[in-house]
């Protein structure tokens, strides 16, 4: 990505709208708004102004909106930036970007430039701008909480508050090495090695929170497993208030994965439709019996069907395939007295018509209870990323190794990976953090 020069951008949503928004940032942002307002003065600092925006070559007036200046570094991206608040046609937006585009050192942004360089100056780190995009990416509002959470800092905050605490014991390894004939204290890697275990065995408590941060972010996957004609695409319907799926009582009408998103108590929601399961000649349809099953694999809970209408037993194969943690629902309730049984399954089961609706609001009751249980925070920040979790990993492997090595200079070097792990999910990985704590802590050289 192309770092030089001043950039701008629309930070609306483009389209018809009352209001746009246009943002420049760089060094030439003050230039920009003078030869765009045709005013030698900037506005005070970090108040609305009206004026008018006007060609810089031609002097035609295209707009006439509100100009707000935030000089660096206390702006967003830490340098000077501008906003130009005008009208949201789509005319009006392409004239004073043109303008823009006239003005010498100014360019169009790039994606995620702006972040970009407000990270480059610290004015946040890499867990903040990930939690930017979640927060205007949520759909959903325990997806915003989590976002908002990330954004204000505490994952980050929590990762170089660990990263701080492997920089002081690597200080200590470090200056047991590098200045034996020093007065220092005696035993340093002895002393070390209880701070070391400590923050390994807090890392892997962390790493074990059952996914529920990815969960959160990409949404809970709950998959609609049983035989054909059980009412499958009824269901999936049914909770998604639309025609989603296509019904019949043809059996095998849905051959395919269908996926539909949904918003339950909060939290985000892939819903999915499956083949039904049975042995089948039919290609087609036994690849998606194939599909459905590795769905079911992967699945975070399992919702298995068996049509009431046809048995008040379930039997012992949908049983097996609701496994511990699966939710039993006996469909067609308004044709048949079947009702799956406390102790028949782990889940006690639940009756639904989706004809007359019985048992429906208990059913998304039930599903909005497991999808707290599956993403909701317990305390301390969740993991949202891979990159997180792959990092922590080997940060926590290192410690690990570390442990197990007698010689200093070998546990040390571990350390500095570690360290540099935890530094790579903030983006803040700075040797000379290491020597001023050697240095201020020890007083070498006074």
């Amino acid at each position: 990505m192309n770092g030089a020069g001043t950039i701008y951008a629309l930070a609306t949503a483009s389209g018809r709208a009352g209001v746009a928004v246009i943002r420049i940032s760089g060094d030439q942002a003050g230039n920009a708004v003078r030869s765009i307002t045709g005013k030698d003065q900037l506005p005070a600092a970090r108040r609305a102004v009206l004026s008018g925006f006007f060609d810089p070559i031609s002097g035609e007036e295209l707009d006439r909106g509100l100009v707000l200046w935030f000089p660096g570094p206390q702006s967003f991206t830490g340098e000077d930036v501008a906003e130009l608040h005008g009208h949201g046609g789509p005319a009006v937006i392409t004239a004073v970007l043109a303008a823009l585009g006239q003005i010498p050192g100014c360019r169009m942004a790039q994606a995620g430039e702006f972040t970009r360089r407000a990270f480059q100056n610290g004015k946040m780190d890499l867990t903040q701008a990930e939690g930017l995009a979640d927060l205007i990416a949520a759909e959903t509002e325990a997806q915003r909480r989590q976002a908002q959470r990330q954004m204000d800092g505490a994952l980050g905050r929590l990762y170089e508050g660990w990263r701080g605490d492997l920089i002081g014991s690597l200080a200590y390894l470090e200056a047991d090495i590098d200045f034996p004939d020093e007065d220092l204290p005696g035993e340093l890697l002895a002393r070390q090695r209880p701070v070391l275990r400590s923050l390994a065995d807090t890392i892997s408590a962390h790493l074990d929170d059952g996914h529920r941060g990815e969960r959160l972010r990409e949404g809970c996957h709950m998959v609609i497993l049983g035989a054909p004609n059980v009412g499958k695409s009824s269901l999936l319907n049914a909770l998604a208030r639309r025609d989603a799926a296509i019904v019949s009582s043809q059996a095998g009408t849905t051959r395919d994965v269908i996926e539909v998103h949904l918003n339950l108590g909060g939290y985000p929601v892939i819903l999915v439709d499956t083949a039904g399961l049975r042995d089948s000649d039919d290609l087609v349809e036994a690849e998606g019996v194939r599909r459905a099953l590795a769905r079911s694999e992967g699945a975070d809970l399992k919702i298995v069907l068996y049509d009431s209408a046809d048995t008040p037993d379930p039997g012992a194969e949908v049983l097996q395939l609701a496994g511990d943690d699966g939710i039993l629902v006996a469909s067609k309730a308004d044709l048949g007295a079947g009702v799956p049984q406390a102790g028949q399954a782990p889940q006690v089961g639940i009756s639904v018509s989706t004809k007359t609706g019985q048992g429906l609001d208990e059913l998304e009751a039930r599903l909005e209870v497991e999808a707290g249980i599956l993403m909701a925070g317990h305390g301390a920040p969740g993991l949202t990323r891979l990159r997180h979790r792959e990092n922590l990993e080997n940060c926590r492997d290192a410690l690990l190794r570390g442990l197990n090595e007698s010689d200093g200079e070998l546990v040390a070097e571990d350390v500095r990976l570690a360290a540099r792990h935890l530094g790579s999910i903030t983006g803040r990985v700075d040797v000379e953090d290491i020597l001023d704590v050697v240095f201020g802590d020890f007083c070498i050289g006074k």
